[in-house]
This record gives structure tokens, sequence and C-alpha cells, in this order.
């Protein structure tokens, strides 16, 4: 039987997530693209979507506004930290579709985000693959909680687009359907 841990190998410090907060504040503040930038994933009324990697939630509620009352948004992280800053914006804005979720990993190395199987249209793993230790068994439960026509979308983060594939691509999970400079949109591979 296997222990859960509250002490993923990629969680940062309470300092580092603070410090991460602040600039994304000060970025968000003066570069304001994010609406924009969501608007090439494809993201439509009524879908499920998880913000896998929320952080401080800056991807989280312009999601949320762009499925609508009739969608939902689960913000998944492994920061306990992260998922308070997001429940701290829920309530200032008063939007009630988005659920959180404190992701963990087992002592096997087993990612588990909490979500049910398939359930989501879209994963959105934004600013977070690089720091992942065991690529395919976090992209196996990505794949779990996808419906089976679902759609990753991931960026390289602070890594380079032939990593970001490679590892995607040595998991034998996801095909590629669609690379622009910002981001690549995978669905899930064919047996």
């Amino acid at each position: 039987m296997s222990r859960i841990t509250n002490q993923p190998t990629e969680k940062m410090s309470d300092k580092s997530f603070r410090m991460m907060s602040l600039f994304f504040k000060i970025v968000d503040f003066f570069f304001p693209y994010i609406k924009k930038r969501l608007k090439k994933f494809g993201i439509k009324d009524g879908m499920i979507v998880v913000d896998y990697g929320c952080g401080p939630g800056r991807y989280t509620l312009p999601i949320a506004e762009m499925v609508g009352i009739k969608g939902k948004v689960y913000a998944v992280d492994i920061h306990e930290m992260a998922l308070k800053k997001v429940q701290e914006k829920i309530r200032k804005s008063g939007i009630k579709n988005i659920e959180t979720s404190l992701a963990k990993e087992n002592n096997d190395g087993e990612y588990n985000s909490g979500l049910p199987d398939n359930i989501a249209d879209i994963v959105c793993a934004i600013d977070m693959f690089f720091i992942i230790k065991r690529p395919p068994e976090f992209l196996s439960e990505i794949q779990r909680i996808l419906k089976p026509d679902g759609i990753l979308i991931i960026d390289d983060g602070h890594q380079s687009r032939k990593e970001t594939k490679q590892k995607i691509d040595r998991s034998g999970i996801f095909s590629i359907i669609e690379e622009t400079k910002d981001h690549l949109k995978y669905k899930i591979a064919q047996k």
C-alpha cells in the first residue's frame, strides 16, 4: 500500500512561491497578455478545464470566465499556498465555477490530482512541465483525467522546445496536433 505524501519533489519553498507570485503580479500589471494567450487555446463556453500547476491563479480566473457558468475549472497545484491564493481570488471575484484540488504524489512516484477519471475537455499545464521530475508518470495522470477526446495544452516553461517534445514523445501517451511558438497541443495517442 502506497503512502501519500504532502511533500512532492517538485514543490517549491514558501519563500520561492511568494517571490514568484509577486513577480507574476508585476508582469501581469505591465504586460496583461494572459487573456489574449488563452484565446489561442480553444477554450469554449461549457467546457471543463483543468489548470494543472495553477500557481497563484493567474490563468484560472480568466479560464473560468471563458467557460462560463455552464463550465467548470479545476485549479490543481502541489503547493497549499497556491490553492489558498486561488481561493482568496475566488472569494474576491465571486466566481463560482472554480474548484481547487491539492495534487500529491505517492512513494511509487505516481501523481494524483485528486480529480475523477475522464473529467476534462482541456488540461492546461502552463509554465510548470520543466519542473516535473517524472514526465511519464505525470503524463499518465493527465491522460487519466482527460476525456478520450480531450486536449493537453502545454508550454516549455524554462526548458527548450526540443526537450519538452522529447519528454512527451518518450511517454508514448500523447500525439501532437498543433505546435505554435507559444504552446503545444496534444491529444491522447490512439493505440
